[in-house]
C-alpha cells in the first residue's frame, strides 16, 4: 500500500514516552511501536505533534529516530517530522533524519517568520532540493498560523517537490479542493492523508489515501478496521467504527479548564497507553500540566466503555 513516493492507510503519529525525569523512555517507545505494528498499521510518523516534537530538544529527537528505526527494521515505512521555524533549521533536522534512515520527512510552512505563499514555496523547494527522500507537507494552521492553499500544494506536487500532504487543518472543503485538483491535474501519486481523526470515513469517501490519527496510539486496531471497511466499500461499517472512535476521543477533554487543550489531550493519550500497559509512565513534556489521579481514572472509564481495558 506504500511506495517510495506515496503512502496510504493508517500511519499513527507515534507518542514519545518520557521518564519522570523527562528523558526518552526507549523501552516504552519500543513497546509502543510493537503495539502499533500489532494493530496492523501501514506506517509510522515520528516527531510530529502527537510526539510532542515542539517540546523535545535535538538530542531527544535523535534518540527517538534511532530507537524507532532500529526497532522497526524496515517492517513499515517511517516518516519523521523535521519541524522548525525556517528552511535552514529544518535542513539540520533533515540531515539527521535521513542519516538515521527515514523513508520520508514531514515539514510545516515556516513560522515565527514571513509566511507569504511565495516564501512558503521557496521553503519547501529548498528542503526538497537537499532532502533526498520524499517530502510531505504538514498543514497545521492552528500552530503555524498559515494555511497551505490547494493551488500552492498542487503546484509543488506537480513539480515533484511534494510527495504528499498531512492535512490537519480541519478544513474539509479545502481537503476536497486538494483531492479534486489532484485528479484534475493528473498527479495521483500525490498522497493525501487526513489528520482529522474524527472524520476519517468522510475523508476516505472523498478520496483521501489514509489517516494520521493521534488516537491511533491508543486504539490502532480501530483505525485499521475503519480503513479496511472503507477500502472494501463497506461505508456502514466504517461509519460505525468512526462513531465508536468519536466516543473514545472524549478522553482528551478530561483535563478540564485548568490546563490547555494540548496538555489535556497529550496527557490523556499517555494515560491511556499507561493504563493499557504499553508505556511505563504517563509523563508529558514541560511545560504541559500533568493530569491528576482522578482525571487519569476518567481516562480509564473511556477505555472500559470502548472495551480496551
Amino acid at each position: 500500500m506504500i511506495t517510495a513516493t506515496a503512502m496510504s492507510g493508517v500511519i499513527p503519529p507515534v507518542c514519545t514516552p518520557l521518564t519522570p525525569a523527562y528523558e526518552v523512555d526507549t523501552a516504552s517507545l519500543t513497546r509502543l511501536v510493537d503495539h502499533l505494528l500489532d494493530g496492523g498499521v501501514d506506517g509510522l510518523f515520528i516527531l510530529g505533534s502527537s510526539s510532542e516534537v515542539a517540546f523535545l530538544p535535538d538530542g531527544h529527537r535523535k534518540v527517538v529516530l534511532d530507537t524507532v528505526l532500529g526497532h522497526v527494521g524496515g517492517q513499515v515505512p517511517v516518516l519523521a517530522g523535521v519541524i522548525d521555524m525556517t528552511a535552514p533549521r529544518v535542513l539540520d533536522h533533515v540531515r539527521v533524519a535521513v542519516g538515521a534512515g527515514v523513508d520520508g520527512i514531514v515539514a510545516t510552512a515556516p513560522f515565527y517568520t514571513r509566511t507569504h505563499p511565495a516564501e512558503i514555496a521557496i521553503h519547501f523547494r529548498a528542503i526538497a532540493a537537499q532532502a533526498g527522500v520524499p517530502l510531505y507537507a504538514y498543514d497545521l494552521p492552528v500552530s503555524v498560523h498559515s494555511k497551505l492553499g490547494a493551488d500552492l500544494l498542487l503546484e509543488l506536487a506537480a513539480e515533484g517537490v511534494l510527495a504528499g500532504l498531512k492535512d490537519s487543518s480541519g478544513d474539509e472543503g479545502g481537503l476536497r479542493e486538494v483531492l479534486v485538483g489532484r485528479r484534475d491535474r493528473g498527479i495521483p501519486s500525490f498522497s493525501v492523508l487526513t489528520g482529522s481523526e474524527l472524520t476519517v470515513d468522510s475523508a476516505l469517501w472523498m478520496g483521501a489515501d489514509g489517516v494520521v490519527p493521534g488516537l491511533g496510539n491508543v486504539d490502532p486496531h480501530g483505525y485499521v478496521r475503519l480503513f479496511r471497511a472503507a477500502s472494501q466499500g463497506d461505508w456502514a461499517a466504517a461509519r460505525a467504527e468512526q462513531e465508536r472512535l468519536l466516543r473514545l476521543f472524549g478522553l482528551v477533554h478530561v483535563g478540564g479548564p485548568h490546563m490547555g487543550r494540548g496538555s489535556s489531550a497529550m496527557g490523556a493519550f499517555k494515560a491511556a497507553l499507561h493504563l493499557r500497559g504499553v508505556i511505563d509512565h504517563p509523563t508529558t513534556a514541560l511545560p504541559q500540566i500533568p493530569l491528576a489521579a482522578g482525571e487519569i481514572a476518567d481516562v480509564g472509564k473511556y477505555l472500559a466503555e470502548a472495551a480496551l481495558m
